[in-house]
């Protein structure tokens, strides 16, 4: 065989399903950032017409992930959840910042309940302070970018990948989705070692169609196996196209990650500094 066509170098993102998720395996410990379709949420209807709405994490598509690739996944999620919720106390009372839960990989898929339901300003990569993300603007730009801050100080080797909505077909609710997907891409090119699943390119578009994989207002369990087949496939994707920027990924929390040792290279240079007799 030609190792070209294993790469399939000219492929577009999704042009290829995984059943086993490719390469999105070299990460062992993920973090999965999100709401409601983050957290295997299923909506039921009760005879009085009342929704329920039950996080069953089980069938979340990072649980999914977990099981096609082996590796340990959490769900930092919770149905309803904004950035901004998450960063003010969800995280905090979870212990979702516990250096001792550092993922290799930290995939965050939020912002329905921040811009369609709470109609919260998109706001843009201005809107971020690379010094102090305390001083983020109050916008989801702000607030998804602590969020982004804070994981990269408990682990400053971890690679990010954000996710964009999909299409709906709905004009309005579209033009929303075109302005988040944009703000992905612009963080992307913000934060090192980020990456975009870019649903609201490549993804279908979530109409009529996609009804099959629903359960009311949210997914069902077919419909998380679709989802975590679409972003375990997507970073195989770009992991097969940015082959440079993963090869130290199994070093990412030790002392051998590359901030660990650009420290001690500092370290050793103060030290032989300070030994270094003087003049």
């Amino acid at each position: 065989m030609k190792i070209e066509d294993y790469y399939f170098t000219g492929d577009k993102p999704l042009d290829r399903i995984l059943p086993d998720g490719g390469f999105c395996a070299i990460f062992r410990r993920i973090a999965c950032i999100g709401d409601s379709l983050s957290s295997g949420e299923f909506e039921t209807l009760t005879p009085d017409g009342k929704k329920h709405y039950n996080d069953m994490f089980e069938y979340s598509w990072g649980q999914f992930i977990a099981r096609m690739c082996g590796s340990k996944v959490y769900n930092f999620s919770k149905g309803g959840m904004t950035a901004k919720n998450y960063c003010e106390k969800f995280a905090e009372e979870k212990g979702y910042w516990d250096p001792a839960l550092a993922a290799q990989a930290y995939i965050i898929a939020m912002g329905c309940n921040d811009l369609n339901h709470n109609r919260f300003a998109v706001g843009s990569v201005g809107d971020i302070c690379d010094e102090d993300f305390t001083k983020n603007a109050d916008t989801y730009a702000g607030w998804y970018g602590r969020m982004v801050q804070r994981y990269r100080e408990i682990s400053p080797d971890a690679k990010f990948f954000f996710v964009t909505m999909p299409r709906s077909g709905r004009e309005e609710r579209d033009r929303t989705v075109a302005a988040q997907a944009q703000l992905m891409r612009d963080l992307a090119d913000h934060f090192p070692n980020s990456y975009v699943i870019d649903l609201e390119r490549y993804a279908p578009v979530y109409d009529d169609s996609m009804k099959p994989f629903y359960l009311l207002g949210h997914l069902n369990p077919c419909g998380y196996i679709f989802t975590a087949k679409i972003i375990a496939s997507y970073i195989d994707w770009i992991i097969r196209h940015n082959m440079d920027d993963f090869k130290r990924v199994g070093y990412i929390g030790t002392e051998l990650a590359d901030s660990k040792l650009r420290i001690l290279e500092a370290e050793a240079v103060a030290a032989a500094a300070a030994d270094k007799p003087q003049a």
